[in-house]
């Protein structure tokens, strides 16, 4: 069985993360360690940590990982929010090591008009400074549909982070609403053969530590970040069953962003979709 899971709410506490999880039929799980649309969040305490530990462990729950801030922008030209983005990832990174969760999902920010090339430039210097005094959790930049001046939604800006940033602890977050809507086919067994070909060659498959699955609301190239159900948008099922069955990937976690629905219903249906695809 595939690792699969979904975005989980920690309303009342981190640990209850994992009942939303096994209630859904997840066997991975993705959080944010605080409100994600918020700076500040409150401190986990020894308490909270072991809660979170001691559900993880009673659970059935394989893969879990963090999403980090939506806030966090570590492209931003300006100085005094960008010491506040570095400060507030690197907070990140220490919530998630006192949890004990391995990798944390970044955007990789938007350069706001200074430009692809400055926007990279600026991501690597913040990574080069948090990397300095970041505990062993690996960072995980995740493929962007481009919306806006957003970061990462061509392979080679992924690559180029990685390359700026030597002994840098990174793995890929590949989404697939995302990496579509920036004009990478994946409707297609053919499309999605071709697509991961382009990224062994720039980025590495072997770096694919986690996915996000969605489908896209807009079409290829559309670069809107919207999202779909599994199968109810412009990728379609063919798509999904070649990533469902690409052996490679087996065992990387893979989680859904799709809309909620009443009480997470759907959460259950596009797992158990996802499920039906990879033959299981």
């Amino acid at each position: 069985m595939q690792p699969l899971g979904a975005h989980m709410s920690i309303s009342g506490g981190l640990h209850n993360a994992f009942a939303h999880a096994t209630a859904a039929g997840c066997s991975a799980l993705q959080i944010f360690t605080k409100n994600a649309n918020r700076w500040a969040g409150k401190a986990i305490s020894d308490q909270d940590a072991a809660q979170f530990k001691a559900a993880w462990k009673a659970s059935a729950i394989g893969p879990v990982v963090a999403h980090d801030s939506y806030l966090i922008n570590l492209a931003v030209p300006d100085d005094a929010k960008w010491e506040k983005a570095k400060a507030a990832f690197s907070d990140e990174l220490e919530r998630c090591q006192l949890l004990g969760v391995p990798a944390l999902v970044m955007h990789p920010g938007a350069h706001l008009e200074s430009g692809v090339t400055t926007g990279i430039e600026r991501v690597c210097a913040a990574f080069r400074e948090i990397f300095a005094n970041a505990p062993p959790v690996t960072v995980l930049l995740e493929t962007t549909a481009g919306q806006g001046s957003y970061l990462g939604a061509r392979f080679e800006e992924l690559a180029a982070i990685i390359a700026g940033v030597p002994g840098g602890n990174f793995g890929i977050c590949f989404d697939t609403c995302h990496v579509f809507a920036a004009g990478y086919d994946i409707s297609t067994t053919a499309g999605y053969a071709a697509t991961m070909t382009e990224f062994d060659r720039i980025v590495g498959c072997d770096k694919i530590a986690a996915f996000h699955l969605n489908d896209s609301q807009k079409g290829c190239g559309s670069r809107v970040d919207r999202h779909a159900h599994i199968g109810a948008g412009a990728i379609g099922l063919e798509g999904f069953r070649a990533l469902m069955r690409d052996e490679r990937f087996a065992s990387i976690p893979k989680i859904l962003e799709t809309p909620k629905g009443d009480d997470g219903e759907m959460d259950v249906k596009n797992l158990a979709l996802l499920r039906e695809l990879a033959g299981e």
